[in-house]
């Protein structure tokens, strides 16, 4: 880690105990579980409503039209363990990013949610705790779509929405954010596998999928470290969605 997040870091290690006792980070293996239950639903909306050929919102940087673009996205966070390594990583390879962030998490760790911004990179909204937001009452479902970070991107968690998620998401003056490459980082695979998941499928354009909360997140810190200068020697820039 780069001697300017150490501080961050040292300053907001001490609250990752309590973090964990409400239930903020959860274990790996939850984490595993829960994403496993919701992706198939996941699957069939993507497949129904956004199979993104260019990514599903407007960089922030604006680079040419030629360009060979990656935007990489995080999310969950922030976390004191992870997100300052992640912003060490794309610090050193010249690359932009945007983080998905948890109202809960952004309000524990307020200035981790400062230092991305500091750092150039884009937030953006996921919510205030991380709900299925199909499967609970519109009342909670407002209160988890405004709570989350301010931001012009909304991301529903587990990709997961209907037509009454999409519908509060812009009446929040949002607009959804999906992917269209998953690193699969979540169900922690393996470095090499992340890395592979990412170069078997990632365009110009593609918006990744990748988490820097929410488990043990050291296979995502590494294979970001592996992936970022491959995609670099092939021409890729990286750069934040406008959010």
């Amino acid at each position: 880690m780069s001697s300017k997040y150490a501080g961050v870091f040292v300053r907001t290690v001490a609250v990752v105990g309590v973090a964990a006792a409400v239930g903020i980070t959860i274990g790996a293996a939850n984490m595993i579980e829960s994403e496993a239950a919701a992706r198939p639903q996941v699957k069939a909306v993507a497949a129904a409503s956004q199979q993104p050929t260019t990514p599903p919102s407007t960089p922030a940087t604006h680079p040419a039209a030629t360009a060979k673009v990656v935007y990489f996205t995080f999310d969950d966070g922030p976390d004191p363990a992870w997100t300052p390594q992640i912003l060490d990583i794309l610090a050193r390879n010249d690359a932009k990013a945007t983080f998905f962030e948890l109202g809960q998490m952004a309000d524990r760790h307020p200035e981790l949610h400062d230092a991305v911004l500091a750092a150039g990179h884009a937030i953006g909204s996921q919510s205030y705790s991380h709900p299925q937001l199909t499967k609970i009452s519109a009342a909670k479902r407002h209160r988890e779509i405004t709570g989350g970070p301010a931001s012009k991107c909304f991301r529903p968690p587990y990709g997961a929405e209907n037509a009454q998620v999409k519908a509060e998401i812009k009446a929040a003056g949002m607009k959804p954010v999906l992917w269209d490459v998953d690193s699969l980082d979540w169900t922690m695979p393996g470095v090499d596998a992340i890395v592979t998941n990412i170069l078997t499928t990632v365009h110009s354009g593609s918006v990744v999928l990748m988490h820097d909360a929410g488990g043990n997140r050291s296979q995502t810190v590494a294979a970001l470290e592996k992936v970022l200068p491959i995609l670099a020697a092939k021409g890729y820039t990286f750069a934040a969605l406008d959010c």
